[in-house]
């Protein structure tokens, strides 16, 4: 029975959140925000301790229960288990821990967002490489599907469907989920919860806590026959038969060894009340290590995690049918632009955990994930596709770690993020003396005036050209000049992020 409500819980969170990756609409986060918002990296980014310190007394009550229900990339692999399962049972064994390589990763991880290399950190973060799988392998697919069913709609004088733009948002951040689908589906089919145990960082700081959980799966040496089957079963190669041990820092308390064993040898037991003290030494490290020794590298790494906390703290078009549009190309930007409630390039930079979750929701194809090294697959804004309107906020709404802080459509008109500038070069009014002032006439700031480009000429005069100046303190960054300018391949007007947003 316990293995049966594990297996619904998990499946359950893990729907859930996969539909909010695929969702277009920007209904299903209002329902199920929650579950991203109860993952621990975007948690403690957050500096939501309430929900820290519930995951963390959770494992403490209950063990590692969280990646095997609430983290979509333990779930995940417990599928590519399901499946190799099938194909082979009973394929596992006992291996030691390999300490050393855990804590080495873990400790990397901690300096890496310590010293603000999230972009490379959060490659491991378990939440967030399954947002970057489900962002860029898993959505395209949903799309298409629907525009299949919106032509077939189409066809039907129906509008229960409508075709949305497919078009991939980075190159990098695609090669990357794919190579990440790769690695954890290839460890997982053939040792199990090896990613889990060895490379995650989560799982690493859990399974500090989990060595002192008080309920726990517990051999019966009486009732055991020693015939492997726990053990063999068990992929996170945790269970030492011949010595009757569990490894509670690598169990993830998916309850697979006792609904296995045909001797009923396998409990799950309030070990705290059971064991007398030695017993109890023994079950929490299993290698002979001290029990203080135990707390003291969990209170250690424990203060680390909250140290680093608080620091942290293209589809062709056709014009009107008869030719086709180029393309627009994305300029050289001096400044990174990130979106109204993410504060400052820094605060953004230091809270992203990368899940793409805001790029994968944002309706405007505004954001997508960066390239650049030191803010590799955080999202930035670009203007090719389309610009930022004043009413959206979505991507705030959606952020679970605190990057993108929310705010409302009035407050969002006051939050200054970048500002224009214009390239006489490649603007048709300086270049070639043209009537345009389409970025003027598109600008919702009021920001852009069309002014003489000949200081001496008769502003009466009709062949008088007229050309864009920027007011940057009025300027919102919001983009709809740089998008609706009609200049190819780059826009005659392109916007500036600000390192600290102005209000």
């Amino acid at each position: 029975m316990l293995r049966k409500i594990r297996i619904v819980l998990a499946i359950i969170f893990f729907l859930g959140i996969t539909a909010m990756f695929l969702d277009f609409s920007g209904v299903l986060h209002h329902y199920l925000g929650w579950m991203a918002k109860v993952q621990f990296l975007p948690a403690v980014m957050a500096t939501s301790f309430i929900i820290v310190a519930a995951l963390l007394i959770l494992t403490l009550l209950f063990g590692r229960v969280y990646c095997s229900v609430v983290c979509p990339l333990g779930v995940m692999q417990d599928g590519f288990n399901f499946v190799a399962r099938k194909v082979k049972k009973n394929r596992f064994r006992f291996v030691k821990e390999r300490r050393w390589l855990r804590y080495s990763i873990l400790v990397i991880f901690i300096v890496l967002m310590v010293v603000g290399l999230n972009g490379i950190a959060i490659l491991i973060a378990p939440y967030s490489a399954y947002g970057r799988i489900a962002t860029n392998l898993l959505q395209p697919v949903y799309l298409w599907i629907n525009n299949i069913l919106a032509g077939i709609a189409e066809r039907a004088e129906s509008y229960s469907f409508y075709h949305v733009d497919v078009w991939m948002k980075s190159g990098v951040s695609l090669i990357v989920a794919i190579a990440t689908l790769v690695v954890v589906g290839f460890l997982a089919l053939r040792r199990g919860r090896t990613w889990c145990n060895t490379v995650c960082p989560v799982g690493t700081v859990l399974g500090l806590v989990s060595r002192f959980s008080l309920f726990r799966p517990v051999i019966d040496r009486d009732k055991c026959r020693d015939c492997h089957k726990c053990e063999r079963s068990c992929k996170a190669s945790c269970i030492d038969i011949e010595n009757h041990r569990i490894d509670y820092s690598r169990c993830v308390a998916c309850m697979d060894c006792i609904d296995n064993c045909k001797f009923d040898a396998l409990k799950l037991e309030n070990t705290r009340f059971r064991l007398n003290p030695a017993k109890e030494s023994e079950a929490v490290c299993m290698y002979g290590c001290p029990t203080d020794g135990s707390r003291r590298t969990f209170l250690a790494t424990a203060v680390a995690v909250a140290g680093a906390a608080a620091v942290e703290a293209q589809e062709k078009k056709v014009d009107g049918g008869l030719a086709a549009v180029q393309e627009k190309k994305i300029p050289t930007r001096d400044v990174p632009l990130k979106p109204a409630g993410s504060l400052s390039l820094k605060n953004f930079s230091t809270r992203c955990t990368g899940c793409q979750l805001c790029v994968s929701e944002c309706p405007n194809g505004v954001l997508r994930p960066s390239d650049r090294l030191e803010t590799l697959m955080q999202p930035e804004m670009s203007f090719e596709r389309g610009f930022c309107r004043p009413e959206c906020t979505r991507c705030g709404e959606v952020c679970p770690a605190g990057a993108i802080h929310p705010v409302s459509s009035e407050e969002k008109t006051d939050i200054h993020i970048g500002y224009a500038v214009v390239v006489p070069d490649n603007c048709v009014a300086y270049a070639h003396g043209e009537r345009c002032g389409n970025c003027a006439r598109h600008c919702p700031a009021g920001a852009i005036l069309m002014v003489q480009r000949d200081k001496d000429a008769d502003p009466e005069a009709p062949d008088t050209v007229m050309v864009p100046s920027v007011n940057a303190d009025r300027c919102l960054g919001c983009g709809a000049c740089e998008y609706l300018c009609p200049s190819r391949p780059f826009s005659a007007i392109y916007v500036n992020g600000r390192e600290q947003h102005v209000v």
